[in-house]
């Protein structure tokens, strides 16, 4: 059908209620419907590197649900029922592929951000009772196995690790090498370590036990994002089921092919993309272990178009910037529409890509604890540039402005926060710590955090993040004009803004810039730019760094608490140095309790003093090696 604004959306609500909509209710029901409406069409692509010629490897939808039988089997015979957990710490592939879906069929599924440090990963391993772990065997340039080991020393519920050998993606000579290279396995714990492929293929082809035909959480996905400790989110088969539904009805068919260069540990790539694929019949390709991060996936990105002849493009905004750095250098005929996600899309990095490609970008929004996709603009209606478009078919989105006399509904145009109502808000019981869903709900709307508005067409924009906001002076100032102007620089790629300490106004405007390649500029050029474009004169930045490369997170987004934590150090230093004091803060911690926090070493000086500077500063601080924190 045609997906132009509100009225196909309101035109699809009136056809029935969600709750009678004819879909399997649960995962392993739809990938059994696909699988046997078009057993022979590719389902899913890998190669584990990014050449347009590298070794590549297809399952069909009758091998992949085939797979995905014997890996929900081989979990429950490791003792894992609806409400035991199996994770996963992987990069992609089509094992990470299995992990998921198998993982989910038999238990609950948690993917694990393998860029997380050892102790956060056990973190959640303890929080969410895994018993089962995927991950890699040691492998030759990759960390992961010997972090997920340590990782599993902090879980003691973790009974058995199952390893996942990328040896066989191989070809010679890297495959006669690698046996020589590969590194052994430095921590030991307390699991039984078995072989992945090794005890898959001594399963059965058919299910082993009943897939219960009932709705139940079948996914803790952690927050991901740029706020400090991760948060465990519960994801219920109704809303990967709703996510699928909403893929094959608004965007892909079974003769479609998605190029995903996302991590199959976040909701973008899992449940926007793999599960619309697992309801329209729809082809995926992961191109590398890292996406966009792997090595040569930007320099031979449009060739890996054409040889999958990709219709449609999935993508982020710090990936878009990096494909415009780069010449299109092959038949991309074949892409319809490029999709982005994960973060709010800068007003000229649209343009540049729409003009460097000729493709459509269509901007859509989603967010973890809604079980993802909120909003899109219509592939065949009216694209607002800047806009997330308009909310999806049995999704309802409010703003609501917080007030003293509680939260009152904002008119058009006018700012509030977001806060939305679909098939994927599991509401009450968002996130697995009971205590962090509290006050996280305007009646059955999630709160988002995320500041925006409708217009009178029904399009939502995103103004600003609620916690991302700079207070300057009790003064509030939204981020992303800053960043907007910085971007309107031809040699600016990226830009993050954030309030830096201040000792008068608690904090004022800061930013981080990212060049183009080869691209040369000074920091007191951007500032002056920075004056002519930001009109607000309170929100004008205060300093301007530039660096090599900006902390980014996995899925592209601008990590923010990297950026904090240099300004905090920076400031903090600056004043100590002004006063005469000799000490200097040689990190700064994000403690979950108390937010980011600094750490300051004496270098002789007396701590009265050090106090009587950093006492200025909204930010706590404490002496290294204290238990105590000055705030």
């Amino acid at each position: 059908m045609t997906f132009a604004g509100t009225k196909d959306c309101e035109a699809i609500e009136a056809e029935m209620p969600w709750a009678d909509r004819p879909e399997p209710p649960t995962l392993y029901g739809v990938l059994s419907k696909t699988a046997a409406k078009f057993p022979d069409l590719n389902a899913v692509s890998y190669q584990i590197f990014s050449g347009p010629g590298d070794k590549a490897e297809t399952l069909s939808w009758s091998e992949l649900k085939d797979k995905t039988t014997q890996a929900a089997n081989l979990f429950r015979s490791l003792g894992v029922t609806e409400k035991d957990v199996v994770a996963y710490v992987l990069p992609n592939a089509n094992e990470t592929v299995l992990a998921l879906l198998g993982g989910a069929v038999a238990g609950i599924v948690n993917p694990i951000n393998p860029l997380l440090d050892a102790e956060q990963i056990g973190s959640i391993l303890r929080e969410t009772g895994a018993s089962v772990v995927v991950t890699l065997r040691p492998f030759p340039k990759t960390d992961v196995a010997d972090k997920t080991a340590e990782a599993v020393a902090l879980a003691p519920g973790v009974k058995t690790v199952l390893e996942v050998d990328l040896l066989r993606y191989l070809t010679p000579p890297k495959s006669w090498i690698v046996p020589l290279i590969r590194p052994r396995l430095k921590v030991q714990n307390q699991a039984k370590y078995l072989n992945f492929n090794a005890e898959l293929a001594k399963q059965p082809k058919t299910l082993t036990f009943d897939d219960i035909q009932e709705d139940r959480v079948a996914c803790y996905f952690h927050t991901g994002g740029t706020t400090g400790m991760p948060k465990v989110a519960q994801h219920r088969y109704s809303g990967l089921v709703y996510n699928g539904w909403l893929g094959k009805t608004l965007l892909f068919s079974e003769e479609d092919t998605i190029i995903c260069p996302l991590p199959l540990f976040h909701v973008f790539a899992c449940h926007v993309i793999l599960m619309a694929a697992l309801v329209s019949g729809a082809h995926v390709v992961f191109p590398t272990p890292q996406g966009y991060r792997g090595e040569g996936v930007m320099d031979n990105f449009w060739k890996l178009v054409e040889r999958w002849k990709v219709t449609f493009i999935i993508t982020v905004p710090t990936a878009i910037s990096a494909k415009m750095q780069r010449p299109i250098d092959a038949d991309v005929s074949t892409v319809k529409t490029a999709f982005s996600g994960s973060a709010p899309l800068p007003l000229e990095l649209f343009r540049r890509f729409e003009k460097a490609t000729g493709v459509t970008l269509v901007e859509g929004y989603g967010l973890t604890e809604a079980t993802c996709l909120v909003s899109c603009n219509p592939t065949d209606g009216e694209k607002k540039v800047g806009s997330i478009g308009i909310p999806l078919p049995y999704c309802d989105v409010k703003i609501y402005k917080s007030t003293s006399d509680g939260p009152v509904k904002a008119e058009i145009d006018e700012i509030g926060e977001i806060c939305v109502s679909n098939p994927g808000v599991y509401v009450g019981n968002t996130y697995t710590e009971q205590e962090k869903n509290n006050d996280l709900y305007f009646g059955d709307h999630l709160r988002t955090g995320d500041l925006g508005r409708v217009d009178a067409d029904g399009y939502l924009w995103i103004t600003g993040r609620a916690k991302d906001l700079i207070i300057r002076g009790g003064h509030n100032i939204d981020p992303a004009e800053i960043e907007e102007a910085l971007l309107h620089h031809e040699a600016v790629a990226f830009a993050g803004a954030i309030g830096q300490p201040d000792a008068h106004a608690g904090e004022v405007p800061c930013a981080f810039v990212e060049l183009v390649a080869g691209a040369s500029v000074t920091e007191e050029e951007l500032l002056a730019f920075c004056k002519v474009r930001v009109h607000e004169r309170a929100a004008q930045p205060r300093h301007l760094t530039i660096m090599d490369e900006l902390p980014k997170t996995a899925v592209g987004k601008i990590f923010k608490p990297d950026l904090r934590k240099h300004a905090i150090t920076r400031i903090y230093n600056q004043a100590l140095e002004a006063a005469g004091v000799a000490a200097r803060v040689v990190s700064v911690v994000d403690d979950k309790k108390r937010g980011l926090v600094a750490q300051v070493e004496a270098n002789g000086a007396d701590e009265a003093a050090i106090g009587e500077v950093l006492g200025d500063f909204v930010r706590p601080w404490e002496m290294t090696g204290s238990a105590m924190a000055a705030e």
